[in-house]
């Protein structure tokens, strides 16, 4: 069987990433590893991780960095280098897998492949239900999610519904890199690490997943689809900080039009010198 590591980022939100910790217990698939890539979180970030270690069917990693802005990129090559897996699952700390979420990744690695999921927003009510109560989204059948959707919990129905797609299907975009999101992408390892993971080089939120997967595809691997297979629940938040995007935008658009496959600044700084 292959061996997996999921990686999931959190910054100073314990109340959500306690409850998406709660969805990894409920995983009909429970051979993994879990690595919370840390961007700078509190102790109180620190405690929660910890008192969930101890009684995680799985083995579970704490990846801090030092709180010098957003530098979500470098939290994920961080906990790339630690991960002991041979395949890579990203995700986010706001973001409720349902329990099918790492058997469906698993299912649909592939060599030669990265794998990139779609998320549902969730409402800030619901939001605030199951920050109170995280459960209640186990076990919900698709007449629960469809009155849900009908009452604005949810922002969309179709991808919370298990579809057996064809393969022809999944890799239908197999060249495209728009709408891929590290809060729902999985890849081996030896691939990140040869186009030495995600950029650092990007400051702020905003598109360095994007840079990643133009990288990958680059490089020669190519993208597939886990849509109906692997969704995640992304709970409400306001808006992140958007003033490096425009910088951002342009350092996106060098990359497109340049031949470079590996990140300026990358994962090799953690596999040389250390965590």
């Amino acid at each position: 069987m292959t061996s997996l590591s999921v990686i999931v980022t959190t910054y100073n939100r314990t109340d959500a990433l306690e409850a998406v910790l709660a969805g990894y217990l409920d995983q009909s698939d429970r051979n993994f590893q879990l690595v919370v890539a840390d961007d700078g979180s509190g102790p109180d970030t620190a405690e929660a991780v910890s008192r969930f270690a101890r009684s995680a069917p799985f083995p579970v990693l704490h990846v801090w960095q030092e709180d010098q802005g957003f530098r979500a990129a470098a939290a994920r090559n961080r906990a790339i280098a630690a991960a002991g897996s041979d395949y890579i699952v990203f995700s986010d700390g706001d973001c409720i897998p349902l329990p099918g979420f790492v058997a469906g990744h698993r299912r649909l690695a592939e060599a030669g492949w990265f794998v990139t999921g779609n998320r549902v927003l969730l409402s800030a009510e619901m939001t605030g239900r199951v920050l109170r109560e995280p459960g209640i989204v186990r076990g919900r059948g698709a007449a629960a999610w469809a009155s849900g959707r009908l009452r604005g919990e949810v922002n969309r129905l179709l991808p919370l519904l298990p579809l057996p797609l064809p393969a022809f299907f999944r890799k239908a975009g197999r060249n495209s890199w728009e709408g891929a999101m590290t809060c729902n992408l999985a890849a081996w390892r030896p691939d990140l690490l040869r186009v030495n993971g995600l950029d650092e080089s990007y400051s702020g939120w905003g598109l360095e997943d994007s840079d990643l997967v133009i990288r990958l595809l680059r490089s020669g691997v190519m993208r597939k689809s886990a849509r109906f297979a692997a969704p995640v629940l992304h709970l409400w938040h306001r808006e992140q900080d958007r003033s490096a995007l425009a910088e951002n935008r342009l350092r996106l658009e060098a990359i497109l039009k340049s031949a470079r496959i590996r990140a300026a600044r990358g994962v090799d700084r953690y596999l040389q010198g250390g965590l």
